[in-house]
């Protein structure tokens, strides 16, 4: 995505429901796509399962799904896009924080 668009998760669950969607790039091409804030659990099984086409049919417009077809990306454009999307939500795609370690200090015995 070449514009970064700031978006909350509740702001990213109205956008889904409405049906609008944020501008990314890829291959020079503008396609439409859902913020990844609002990305279903079933659409992240199906990114996580490396089943590429049917979570792009589940995040892009109808027509931008159209041209990402007719694009066939490599790997790493389609990478960069998807985590631009999450960017683009404020999130990054496929990493998370993990646990925060205890403030507390361990008593030893």
């Amino acid at each position: 995505m070449t514009e970064k668009t700031d978006v909350t998760p509740a702001e990213a669950q109205e956008i889904e429901a409405t049906g609008h969607y944020v501008t990314g790039e890829l291959c020079n091409e503008k396609l439409q796509i859902v913020p990844a804030g609002a990305w279903r659990q079933s659409t992240m099984r199906k990114l996580k399962a490396n089943e590429m086409d049917d979570f792009m049919e589940d995040v892009l417009s109808p027509e931008s799904y159209e041209a990402y077809l007719d694009l066939d990306p490599t790997n790493d454009e389609l990478g960069e896009f998807i985590n631009a999307a999450g960017e683009s939500s404020g999130e990054s795609v496929g990493k998370s924080n993990g646990p925060r370690a205890s403030s507390r200090s361990t008593r030893k015995r």
